[in-house]
């Protein structure tokens, strides 16, 4: 078979010759790869690939090629490209503040309405210029509630448990039209030699903690598993208490939990910035909507989607996804947003672009899904076609660079492809994947997609890196 295989690459490459491009089907993957999958006991009937030079209309390389797979984090390749398309490289989402009442020197007789659009970059930095402009314009008092308005998407009521049942870890934050700060605490941990105690400080410090962790001898190793939070964000005062140990090893180390509701997270932050910036709020905050048409009172816009974008790609932000997903979908369908309308909105557009990916499933557009499937052919096509796009050079910039940044930071440092191939990688419980482009060693472009869903995918590092080491050097 190996010999039958090597055959056809010979062929391959003999057309080259007459050709701009040569072609290759084939019902095997290269050698090294294979002997990486049987080693991985991954068997090629759980694996797609297909490879095809931008240039050419057919592909290279091609095994098991219209499966339909679970892409996981490949699929956000499909989402970003939609929107980069759809709703365009310099688009923006904004954050609006309302008064709902007389503003008389400094003192809001009502409430205060914020309304988001999804923004997925509302960081603790941007939302604090908010509340800095409305500072600025002569807000100071609110006697009325802090009013959110979150009706550009209907999410409904969101289970981060669902997926995994790992409700605090912020991959599994859902979305949501004022997303402030990716709805995230950060724990930092600080060892304290001389007391031989460990202090841990919040950030933003909108929940009490409380340490009692011993700081402790040996090598860090895996620090969390050695610690015993007990969170109790429903309590009166929401509150953090860390027991257990800590190597003194680790130095200062951070730990990024999604701990509270949106609603009280925002409602939280809301009142820790509005007073540091000299403000004071009566009310509390409560989920509402702007009534009629009113002017904003102040506003702050998100970078441009192309730099989001990059942000999505390059470290595999599934919040992030999920909120372009949704904009896509307000975009065509108008708000509120349904991750269904986002379907119909990303396969119209694929209809349109004569694109035809029958086996296409999509949830919510970020691969953080147990239903999303598309194949390793289809995906190529997608990346070809995104070659060809004038929005080309968005999209590939968004891209880990093999061995330099993102996701593929750390891998492939010393192998020749370092440095020549940008690859969106994914992974979930048995599923590893990897797409995107290889600039090979003679110049020119090809797409490559591998996806690999079995119980040993966890294992396919080496047959994937194999893959591109191939693309590179043939």
């Amino acid at each position: 078979m190996q010999i039958q295989w090597l055959i056809r690459v010979a062929l391959a490459f003999s057309a080259s010759a007459l050709t701009p491009l040569a072609s290759l089907a084939a019902d095997n993957p290269p050698p090294a790869v294979a002997q990486a999958l049987r080693a991985a006991g991954i068997p090629v009937s759980s694996v797609g690939i297909s490879i095809q030079d931008v240039g050419a209309e057919r592909p290279l390389l091609a095994v098991n090629p219209g499966l339909p797979l679970n892409p996981a984090s490949t699929m956000k390749l499909v989402t970003t490209f939609a929107g980069l398309e759809l709703l365009g490289p310099a688009y923006r989402w904004h954050t609006d503040a309302y008064l709902g009442g007389p503003l008389r020197e400094g003192v809001l007789d009502g409430d205060l309405v914020l309304k988001g659009s999804g923004d997925p970059k509302l960081t603790l930095e941007a939302f604090w210029l908010l509340l800095r402009d409305l500072r600025a314009k002569g807000l100071k008092d609110i006697r009325g509630d802090l009013v959110l308005d979150r009706t550009q998407f209907a999410t409904g009521e969101y289970d981060p448990s669902r997926f995994d049942g790992e409700s605090l870890r912020p991959y599994n934050v859902g979305p949501d039209p004022l997303l402030l700060n990716f709805k995230s605490i950060r724990f930092l941990f600080s060892p304290d030699p001389e007391r031989g105690t460990v202090r841990v400080t919040a950030e933003p410090p909108i929940i009490d903690t409380v340490s009692s962790v011993r700081l402790a001898e040996g090598p860090c190793g895996d620090w969390r598993e050695r610690l015993k939070p007990d969170f109790q964000p429903q309590a009166a005062a929401p509150r953090a208490l860390f027991t257990g140990s800590y190597s003194a090893a680790c130095g200062e180390r951070h730990w990024h939990v999604a701990l509270l509701p949106p609603m009280q997270y925002a409602g939280s932050l809301f009142r820790l910035l509005w007073a540091e910036l000299g403000g004071s709020i009566k009310g509390g905050a409560r989920d509402g909507a702007l009534q009629g048409e009113a002017k904003p009172f102040a506003s702050i816009e998100s970078p441009a989607l192309a730099e989001v974008v990059r942000d999505i790609n390059k470290y595999s932000n599934n919040v992030m996804a999920r909120q372009l997903y949704l904009a896509i979908a307000a975009g065509q369908a108008g708000p509120p947003a349904t991750t269904e309308n986002g379907q119909r909105a990303i396969k119209a557009w694929l209809a349109k672009r004569g694109l035809d990916f029958p086996e296409l499933v999509m949830e919510n557009g970020a691969g953080l899904s147990r239903v999303e499937r598309i194949s390793a052919q289809s995906l190529t096509t997608l990346l070809v076609a995104a070659f060809r796009s004038p929005l080309m050079p968005e999209l590939v910039a968004s891209l880990p660079l093999v061995a330099v940044d993102g996701t593929m930071r750390k891998r492939m440092k010393s192998e020749a492809v370092a440095g020549q191939a940008h690859i969106k990688t994914g992974s979930l419980a048995d599923v590893r994947s990897i797409a995107g482009y290889v600039l090979d060693r003679s110049g020119r472009r090809l797409a490559v997609t591998m996806i690999v869903n079995h119980p040993n995918a966890g294992q396919a590092q080496a047959a994937q890196d194999a893959l591109l080491n191939w693309v590179y050097a043939r």
